[in-house]
């Protein structure tokens, strides 16, 4: 199986995405991966955001799985950081709603199976060991790294931060926003990973229907 581009989903997303995103006066990196997520036909997009960060880029992930048909996960550190994004991302009408996950992205990362779509910010601390754990789906996948600008003048390189083996099918940085890295990988086999060690308390709650699930991992 392999990622298969459609046109007409990602211009949808696209058009969508600009008129959401009005509110914030800002264009660029929020439509392109919209675009791209939808375009892709992305099942399950996972999102790292941190609090105090625009929530631009996370209207526009949750537009493109509304034209997919597929999940958006959003990960946050803690219920203050769940209350200002949920806030946030209401302002702007969004029609799907993401989920939103309290806990260590890492270790959510590592649980998740079926990744097709991950965006991933570098000035985030975690964000080199979501990448390492992170399990695709049997299509592989499109990551991401938003405020690439500073890492990829340092010499960024995808096989330094990806787990070992990880097959990168074509890489390219572009211009856009504060810089994005972006790489198609293949399949990982959807094989477990050793890497995270102990367990740990993670909140899960659904925008739309208000519940909150809290599970350890």
């Amino acid at each position: 199986m392999k990622l298969v581009w459609s046109p007409d989903r990602a211009s949808k997303a696209y058009i969508d995405t600009i008129k959401s995103c009005e509110i914030y006066g800002e264009f660029g990196v929020a439509e392109l991966l919209s675009a791209m997520a939808a375009g892709w036909n992305a099942k399950l997009i996972f999102e790292t955001w941190s609090d105090g960060g625009p929530v631009a880029t996370s209207v526009g992930l949750s537009i493109a799985a509304g034209h997919s048909g597929g999940r958006h996960l959003c990960i946050v550190a803690d219920e203050r950081s769940r209350s200002k994004y949920v806030e946030e991302i209401r302002k702007a009408g969004v029609t799907s709603l993401p989920e939103v996950v309290i806990g260590d992205a890492e270790a959510v990362a590592a649980e998740t199976e079926g990744v097709d779509f991950l965006v991933a910010d570098f000035r985030g601390k975690d964000f080199a060991r979501v990448l390492r754990v992170v399990r695709v789906s049997e299509r592989g996948a499109v990551l991401v790294c938003k405020n690439a600008w500073e890492r990829t003048v340092l010499g960024f390189r995808w096989q330094g931060v990806l787990r070992r083996g990880t097959r990168v099918v074509k890489s390219v940085f572009l211009p856009v926003g504060r810089g994005l890295e972006i790489a198609h990988i293949g399949s990982a086999g959807g094989s477990s990973n050793s890497a995270v060690i102990g367990s740990r308390w993670i909140k899960h709650f659904d925008i739309r229907s208000g519940e909150e699930h809290v599970f350890r991992e």
